[in-house]
């Protein structure tokens, strides 16, 4: 039987971006995007990883 995906846009991988698994924590950081396809998943523990909002570092005055 197929598994339909969720219809839900996702964002492009862009540099910078990090993701996280959320069944063993492990965190990925993009230094390159490989430019094969438009959109992919990035996999651990079987599961897509979610991607991991940074927050902006604050600047000293």
């Amino acid at each position: 039987m197929a598994v339909k995906r969720a219809t839900a846009e996702k964002k492009k991988v862009a540099k910078d971006d990090r993701y996280v698994c959320e069944t063993c924590g492990l965190v990925v950081s993009v230094d390159e995007v490989c430019g094969c396809v438009d959109v992919c998943d990035i996999i651990c523990c079987d599961q897509p990883m979610k991607r991991k909002e940074v927050k902006a570092k604050a600047t000293k005055k």
